[in-house]
């Protein structure tokens, strides 16, 4: 019997309730037994990065689970990095922010998010915690599984490819920042997250 806990961190501006989250949601409800049950955690992060890794963070040390696997989107893909070298985990990054401070730093001031109206204030000091959270160099590749689009509108595909060097890469021809095929590649991030 093998427990897991399966973090999953969406991207700036957006929700648990995206579409990658859910599908996500679904088909880890769908592995999980009674024999390997999987815990899923996928929680509305918050305006501050530090608040936002505090929070998770909080949760993995509480979490009786054998083991942690974290998927991020975007910003999420940034902090699953983050997580990924400190407790040595199995992550996979969907079009990660693999520089969140310098993609970000236009971003500073009041936004909204996708899905409500609701502003937040995404303050200048934010892009300081998102420094004091950048891994420059992921230490073991085996853990890394990369999701990137070379038609993602927003990041560079090849600055992702790069920063995840012996890792293993999916690049998809075309696509968008949201990866909209996501459904096409579901299977093949369950494969790589339940490989013990």
């Amino acid at each position: 019997m093998s427990s897991t806990l399966l973090v999953y961190l969406h991207g700036f501006r957006s929700s648990p309730r995206s579409s990658k989250a859910v599908m996500t949601g679904e088909a880890i409800h769908a592995l999980s037994t009674a024999v390997n049950p999987i815990e899923w955690y996928c929680p509305q992060l918050l305006a501050s990065p530090k608040a936002s890794m505090d929070m998770v963070t909080a949760h993995i040390d509480q979490s009786k689970t054998d083991r942690i696997v974290v998927i991020g989107s975007s910003l999420g893909g940034f902090y699953t990095n983050y997580l990924a070298e400190k407790y040595g985990c199995k992550a996979v990054t969907l079009n990660p922010a693999v520089r969140a401070a310098r993609e970000l730093a236009p971003h500073v001031g009041m936004m909204t998010a996708y899905d409500s109206e609701e502003p937040f204030d995404f303050r200048p000091e934010y892009i300081d915690e998102l420094n004091i959270l950048q891994i420059e160099k992921i230490t073991n590749p085996s853990r890394y599984f990369l999701i990137a689009a070379k038609g993602d509108e927003l990041l560079d595909w090849r600055e992702m490819v790069d920063f995840y060097p012996g890792a293993k890469q999916l690049v998809l021809e075309g696509s968008d920042h949201g990866i909209a095929d996501y459904a096409d590649h579901l299977s093949q991030v369950l494969d790589f997250i339940t490989v013990k």
